[in-house]
């Protein structure tokens, strides 16, 4: 008998929940690296990768004594380094922003709102309330989803107005994104989003039409406290 527990009575140790969550926890790792390179080669790298021949083009055409045009290819690559930058910066502050940590979730997807809405133009009607109080898992995790989910709006197919909602429900909360861009017909994106909603203990339901699209994640109170 060991602390009044028979050896016999005592509860098996769940080696298979164990392997299934570090399975879990692998397979998210891994989509995140995935994320990560491809928005890093598809932005940053091919920026660069322009930047590089118009400074070819310019020390061309400034040994040919042709300095004009090679003061206007400059100008330009000048112009595609900064947002190289601005790209790169975004990347970075995406992965864990420091307004997650330190003002919490509304704060973050509010200046998450705020670089898109600067960048690409697009209107947001924001209703944070809902994500005050969560967890530290549960907002890094919806914080993902949010900016996964603006991303993939950006590259079908620039939306001109966001609609993102964070409210109670049951006793847990629900998270709502909608955008009016081009619909949705990736299925891998639509599994990717509901993935990152499963690995949260959540559910996702998805619409799309013409009109756009809208992502629903709903979290238990148990998982909205993680």
């Amino acid at each position: 008998m060991i602390d009044g527990i028979e050896a016999d009575e005592r509860p098996a140790d769940d080696g298979e929940g164990r392997a299934r969550a570090l399975a879990e926890r692998l397979r998210a790792e891994r989509d995140e690296r995935r994320r990560l390179a491809e928005l890093i080669h598809d932005g940053p790298v091919q920026l660069i990768a322009a930047v590089t021949q118009m400074l070819d083009a310019a020390h061309a055409a400034n040994a040919a004594g042709d300095t004009e045009s090679a003061s206007a290819i400059v100008a330009r690559a000048l112009s595609v380094a900064h947002e190289a930058n601005v790209d790169l910066r975004e990347i970075v502050s995406g992965i864990e922003p420091h307004a997650l940590s330190e003002l919490g979730l509304p704060a973050a997807i509010a200046e998450l709102a705020e670089r898109h809405a600067a960048r690409r133009g697009v209107a947001f009607d924001l209703d944070l309330a809902g994500g005050s109080g969560l967890g530290d898992g549960a907002q890094s995790g919806l914080y993902q989803i949010v900016r996964d989910a603006l991303d993939q709006a950006v590259r079908r197919g620039p939306p001109t107005r966001v609609t993102i909602g964070i409210v109670p429900s049951g006793g847990g909360v629900e998270l709502r994104i909608s955008d009016d861009g081009v619909e949705e017909r990736r299925e891998a994106v639509l599994a990717a989003l509901a993935q990152r909603a499963e690995e949260l203990n959540g559910t996702f339901v998805s619409e799309t039409t013409p009109a756009g699209t809208t992502i629903t994640i709903r979290l238990p109170p148990s998982a909205a406290q993680l």
